[in-house]
């Protein structure tokens, strides 16, 4: 069974492929199949890193009798969220609505029509604790689907409503781009009132937001930190609340101590037991955060932290999702297979016997090791523990642990590994090209010899050109590939405007220009792909079961979640685009897009930090900082003084001058032998100055 999983590029799929289920993909042909057959569609969705996932498909997709059950009663449906957020995205929303809640795995149940009518996460293989199992499900839906269909047809139509009320509050938000642009100017009063509700919600103890599950706040920690780099109302306070943030996460359980890389999240609020699942989209965000955090930083110790954690992650992303061709994969497991039994973190976990016995051998004071590390908090149910600090280092503490560091890794390298999900995410790359550039140039700007930040700039032109030779075809972006080859939908416009994103950044962090131009292509092409009678979208090709269960109105859903909205990410390119190009019909659209900011900042920030944090770059303009000259070393010199003056929101340009595709450089003239830097708002410019000195002054005059 489950033959056409076999070569699906989802891993996710694949791993069902053995299962007893006849599952299909999800698509027209299994919808038809449950036509003909007068059944419902059962419709599992989930992705290759995720722990619960992995547990239901043990006690039931792989037993013979629950499998029987659903083959003769059901149209069976495996679906990777990641592959299809936009089937993820419908049936969460039903999920919802039905239960309060959601996760992975999601179980909905449809009509052959593709309109919800029952919906949970995970069912267990037995009643348990009130829940009930995923037998006792399975034969309640069979049985409502034939003994009372009225009330099954009631149910989907009201879920359907549901839904498509919730799309007409999507189109209320982003508004018609007409009615937005009519909103007058955009203002940044609320994004200190953002600040004010973010510092609200951060946990006094353990730093970050919330209490346990505690996931990494990506997009927001942007804003804070794009916000504090102003001299805008609370921008100190933004500065701090990212600072802490980012400096506990960094000492947690949440980061691995040994090799770079951030988890999904942790289960505690003390952040020192985390799910181990591994996942680009994370790591590419925190790449880029944390260098950009080593130029802003108020200690020497935060900066060498911040730089470490930056080129230890990008170390990780090389070693760990690298692709043949370039491209970056999209996950490690949060389990790993030892003795034909999958065990949550079993890589990552070590008792402290363990412990003594690798640094004992490796030279060390094991008990001077030992006390760095907080082990109780970070023990788990068998007695194991993570790598969880809970405190900052002193100096010599932190020398000792990279001293020992090494020989624990070595010996980690010898244990099973978690399996790797190779699917290629276009946008999740993007943000990685992002990341691993302005890595390269902190680590530049820092003082690195070069080796270092000119491997990284390899590393991303590799993954930029992986992006354009494979997902790149005829004017269209493909959201996935696998082994070299794209498959599957046309991507999102959270692909296209993620794309551009890591493009845009590796041309100010190279000067090439044939990024540039490949941005220009995407942002034009995502303009007309997603943008349809005057509203955004965030697919270009919906499917006729999602326009049932959601209703024929649609609208790109601008709030973040543990990535940037689609809404946020094209807004930005769209700003960053204007400012390169002096379009101010795209710097028009983006103002239009960022309308739903003065909502949702005060109210829900954590869902709207990347959106915030575009805002307030358009809001300074953005600053543009145009380099031209023909003397390397001089041309390097401003453009430091420039990032380190400008802050994470200053869109940069550099090259020799004269003939350019990049309109920014255009009649910016260069002496002979030297270099010359223009300071820009709008494509109006400072008189240019040859000195980062006298750019320092520049900017500061600028801000004040």
């Amino acid at each position: 069974m489950a033959e056409r999983l076999r070569n699906q590029a989802s891993a996710y799929l694949r791993q069902h492929a053995d299962n007893p289920v006849d599952w299909w993909p999800f698509g027209d042909a299994a919808f038809a199949e449950a036509r003909r057959r007068n059944v419902p569609v059962f419709i599992s969705v989930g992705y290759a890193a995720c722990h619960w996932c992995h547990v239901m498909a043990h006690e039931s997709f792989e037993d013979a009798a629950t499998a029987q059950y659903l083959n003769e009663n059901f149209v069976s449906v495996k679906v990777d969220r990641e592959e299809r957020p936009d089937v993820d995205a419908v049936y969460m929303a039903a999920t919802q609505a039905l239960t309060g809640q959601g996760g992975w795995p999601m179980s909905v149940f449809t009509l052959p029509d593709g309109r919800t009518f029952y919906a949970g996460t995970y069912f267990p293989p037995r009643q348990l604790q009130g829940m009930p199992s995923f037998r006792q499900v399975m034969e309640a839906v069979s049985s409502a689907w034939r003994d009372r269909p009225e009330e099954v047809e009631t149910s989907a139509a009201q879920i359907a409503a549901h839904l498509a009320s919730a799309q007409a509050g999507n189109r209320r938000l982003v508004g018609t781009l007409e009615l937005a642009a009519e909103s007058g100017p955009l203002s940044g009063d609320v994004l200190a009132a953002g600040v004010e509700a973010v510092a609200e919600q951060e946990d006094p103890r353990f730093g970050g937001l919330g209490g346990a599950p505690k996931f990494p706040p990506s997009p927001l920690l942007r804003f804070l930190l794009v916000y504090g780099s102003t001299d805008r109302p609370a921008a100190e306070a933004a500065a701090s609340v990212a600072g802490r943030t980012l400096e506990t996460m960094a000492r947690s359980g949440l980061y691995d101590q040994l090799e770079g890389g951030f988890a999904r999240y942790t289960v505690d609020r003390a952040w020192a037991i985390p799910h181990f699942e591994k996942m680009l989209y994370d790591n590419a965000q925190l790449l880029r955060l944390y260098a950009h955090w080593s130029r802003s930083a108020p200690t020497s110790d935060q900066r060498r932290l911040a730089l470490q954690v930056s080129a230890d992650t990008a170390d990780w992303l090389a070693k760990r999702l690298r692709v043949e061709g370039g491209g970056f994969a999209s996950s490690l497991d949060a389990d790993t297979l030892v003795d034909g039994h999958r065990r949550e973190g079993a890589t990552y976990v070590w008792t402290p016997d363990e412990l003594r016995t690798v640094l004992a051998g490796s030279g060390a004071d094991a008990n001077a090791v030992l006390s760095l590390l907080d082990l109780e908090t970070g023990r788990m149910e068998d007695g194991a523990s993570t790598l969880h600090f809970g405190r900052s280092l002193e100096p010599e503490e932190e020398q000792l642990w990279q001293r020992v560091r090494p020989a624990l890794l070595a010996v980690r390298d010898r244990r099973p590994q978690p399996e790797r999900d190779d699917k290629v995410v276009a946008g999740w790359n993007g943000l990685a090209i992002a990341g691993l550039a302005d890595a390269a140039l902190a680590l530049g700007d820092a003082g690195d010899p070069g080796e270092k930040a000119a491997g990284l700039l390899d590393l991303a032109r590799e993954a930029a050109g992986y992006l354009l030779r494979v997902h790149h075809r005829n004017g269209l972006l493909a959201r996935v590939s696998h082994a070299g080859t794209a498959a599957g939908i046309e991507g999102l416009l959270e692909d296209y405007a993620g794309a551009a994103e890591g493009l845009f950044a590796l041309y100010a962090a190279t000067g090439e220009e044939q990024w540039y131009r490949a941005a220009e292509e995407l942002v034009l092409a995502a303009e007309q792909r997603f943008i349809v009678d005057g509203v955004l979208q965030d697919t270009a090709v919906r499917t006729d079961q999602l326009a049932a269960a959601q209703g024929s109105l649609s609208a790109a859903d601008p709030m973040d979640g543990p990535t940037p909205s689609g809404t946020a990410l094209f807004a930005g390119v769209l700003v960053t685009y204007a400012a390169y190009s002096g379009s101010s019909r795209h710097r028009a659209i983006a103002e239009a897009l960022l309308a739903h900011v003065q909502l949702v900042a005060a109210r829900a920030p954590r869902a709207g930090g990347w959106a915030m944090s575009v805002l307030v770059q358009a809001l300074e303009g953005p600053r543009e900082l145009a380099v031209t000259g023909s003397d390397p070393a001089l041309v390097g010199q401003l453009l430091r003084a420039g990032r380190t003056a400008g802050g994470p929101a200053v869109v940069v340009a550099s090259g020799p001058g004269g003939e350019t595709s990049v309109p920014l450089l255009r009649d910016r003239p260069a002496p002979d032998g030297g270099a010359l830097a223009y300071l820009c708002r709008g494509m109006v410019c400072s008189r240019p100055v040859s000195t980062p000195e006298d750019l320092a002054a520049q900017f500061r005059a600028l801000r004040s």
